[in-house]
């Protein structure tokens, strides 16, 4: 039997389909152009054509597709980890091979991460989706943020696997080993974001924020209008934005000051799942079918309010 979040969120999705079709809408999803932390070096990824190619320092990517734990099942996730090109740096195993025995984790109250049951040998793939119904985190950010962090999609290790999100990994430091290992640094992150969406008083947070380029401040920094709380999320994690050279060049280390944390992030979602910006839902539904702010629709919202139909819309959150 699926569990009432599950189902709770798949009614939701129908009943939306539906109003949809009444309203004679089609629900496409919309395209907008426009750690703990560590100074991240550039990993190896190329634009290509039909991606959406220019990053916005203040939109890195959607609510809808920061939160969407519904993204990928276990199956989709594993079948997508079968299918990179993997090259171990040592004896590791690739991701799509990779099985440990995981912790339970209990319920952080409302709004935050639900219970996590431990088991033994669990796949990494099937930890990756559990980890992302528990906290509400699409499975699709960490993976990204596996690969931006360690390259654990394509280049794994058993240093890699340790500090396989770079939680607890500050800049000045090797990462803290109370966090260390594969299950560990997976939950704690998305531990971390649930914390961030529940908590978004930070120094990184809707509105103007001042954004370094490096952690050295002499490399300077700019004004950034952050538009939602998934781009929010993502500054807390990693505090940079990237500067010119990095934008110019993103395969470039020469530059002391870029920083490629963010853009590393940006580039490998919009090359693995498409362009990260874009939304679900049009403006006639609640905000809460697209995750808007983190927060997935109450019961009382199951039902969409319509309002006149009008064009899809573009998130300027």
């Amino acid at each position: 039997m699926e569990k009432p979040a599950v189902l709770c969120r798949r009614i939701v999705t129908a009943l939306a389909v539906l109003a949809l079709t009444f309203a004679g809408a089609v629900a496409q999803p919309v395209v907008v152009h426009a750690s703990p932390t560590s100074t991240v070096r550039p990993v190896d990824v190329h634009a290509t054509e039909g991606e959406n190619q220019v990053f916005d320092p203040g939109l890195i990517i959607s609510d809808y597709n920061f939160y969407n734990s519904d993204a990928m099942t276990p199956g989709e996730i594993q079948r997508f980890l079968a299918s990179r090109n993997c090259s171990p740096r040592d004896g590791s195993p690739c991701l799509t091979h990779y099985r440990q025995d995981t912790m339970s984790q209990p319920a952080q109250g409302s709004g935050h991460c639900a219970t996590y049951r431990g088991s033994r040998d669990e796949r990494a793939s099937r930890i990756i989706a559990r980890v992302a119904d528990a906290c509400g985190i699409s499975p699709k950010v960490l993976l990204v943020l596996l690969q931006k962090e360690q390259s654990l999609l394509t280049r794994p290790s058993a240093s890699g696997y340790l500090r396989a999100t770079g939680y607890g990994c500050p800049d000045t430091a090797d990462c803290n080993a109370e966090y260390f290992g594969f299950f560990n640094q997976v939950y704690n992150a998305a531990w971390q974001f649930r914390q961030y969406t529940q908590e978004p008083e930070r120094a990184y947070r809707i509105g103007l924020v001042d954004i370094r380029f490096n952690p050295d401040a002499a490399c300077g920094s700019s004004l950034v209008e952050i538009r939602n709380q998934a781009t929010a999320n993502l500054y807390n994690y990693t505090p940079y934005q990237p500067n010119q050279a990095a934008l110019a060049e993103q395969k470039s280390s020469r530059d002391v000051c870029s920083a490629h944390g963010n853009l590393n992030f940006w580039t490998l979602y919009n090359r693995w799942f498409g362009s990260p910006t874009s939304t679900r839902y049009p403006m006639l539904f609640d905000d809460c079918l697209n995750l808007t702010g983190g927060q997935p629709c109450r019961p009382s919202e199951l039902i969409p309010s319509l309002q006149p139909t009008g064009p899809l819309r573009e998130s300027t959150h």
